[in-house]
């Protein structure tokens, strides 16, 4: 890992259905990351949910990607 890549974090199941719930959406509305992307865990699979946490200006943001091909 980079030291300027966003950090990249593998949701457990119990997360996943919190996080759709939260917002009221289904796992195909979330924005899609390749499954050949460098910055991806090991181990991620399709239809895995990443959160990436983004940091600027000393405030962290969070954004859901699903696994695709």
């Amino acid at each position: 890992m980079h030291l300027l890549q966003p950090k990249h974090i593998k949701l457990k199941a119990e997360e996943i259905e919190k996080l759709l719930f939260e917002y009221n959406i289904s796992l195909s509305q979330l924005p899609k990351i390749k499954i050949t992307d460098p910055a991806l865990p090991e181990g991620c699979e399709i239809s895995d949910v990443i959160k990436i946490e983004r940091t600027s200006e000393g405030k962290k943001s969070f954004y859901f990607r699903v696994v695709s091909v």
